[in-house]
């Protein structure tokens, strides 16, 4: 592939800006400077080197971010800023956008994507790929309230029980939620339901996928083929 296009297909300017970067002698390939536009790259292990800064080429953005409390998974955020302001803007350019949303006070992890059809796979109630949540109560969790949380509850704008996954308790008043769907506040309308509340709610995993323990909140890095097959894998209740 031209080099120009490299560029662009990796969003770091437009086919007009690629060229300027490119003949300025901002760009390296490999280590190396190249100031050819119109140079033919080997996109095998190829890494690209601008403003002092390395990225290894990707033909699809599979971002994985530890998600902080107080920002919003919108472009035009309302109240709190934006998880997209965290993502450096070459990802944004190229299209990257949130695989689901989590709430502006739900932490945890959250996947960026510019491939329609893996985030389509990934939220899609069909496919039943499996959350897991951690949820801190604002009253104890009982016995009852696990039972009836595995049974089924029933909010206000669907028609059958909603049911989880798997339900256990971790400690007095914190619980781990797994569930197949994707709805609109879900685990905090599912708690609701039991009469409970949720005070505090942390993602843990996605499929077979947790977030890693070293990945700071408000960091990301990238997703690699191995890591999106435990993504997609088929859920177990492996988490406890």
């Amino acid at each position: 592939m031209k080099l120009y296009r490299v560029l662009q297909s990796q969003g770091f300017g437009s086919r007009k800006g690629s060229m300027v970067r490119i003949r300025a002698g901002e760009v390296a390939v490999n280590g190396v400077v190249c100031d050819d536009p119109e140079a033919e790259v080997d996109l095998s292990g190829l890494e690209l080197t601008l403003d002092g800064l390395t990225w290894p080429y990707r033909e699809k953005a599979y971002v994985l971010m530890h998600k902080p409390a107080g920002y919003e998974c919108s472009h035009h955020p309302s109240h709190h800023p934006s998880v997209f302001s965290l993502l450096p803007p070459h990802l944004l350019q190229r299209g990257a956008q949130c695989v689901g949303r989590l709430d502006q006070d739900t932490t945890g992890l959250l996947l960026f994507s510019d491939d329609g059809q893996f985030i389509h796979r990934m939220i899609s109630p069909k496919k039943s790929v499996a959350k897991v949540y951690r949820a801190v109560c604002a009253d104890p969790v009982s016995d009852a309230m696990l039972d009836v949380l595995r049974g089924g509850v029933q909010l206000n704008d669907e028609p059958a029980l909603i049911a989880a996954l798997a339900c256990d308790r971790l400690d007095t008043r914190t619980l781990r939620l797994t569930l197949a769907e994707g709805k609109y506040h879900q685990v905090k309308r599912m708690i609701g339901a039991t009469g409970n509340r949720v005070e505090a709610l942390h993602r843990e995993a996605i499929g077979h996928y947790a977030l890693p323990a070293d990945l700071p909140p408000g960091s990301w890095c990238w997703l690699e083929p191995e890591d999106l097959k435990q993504l997609e894998q088929p859920w177990r209740s492996v988490m406890s």
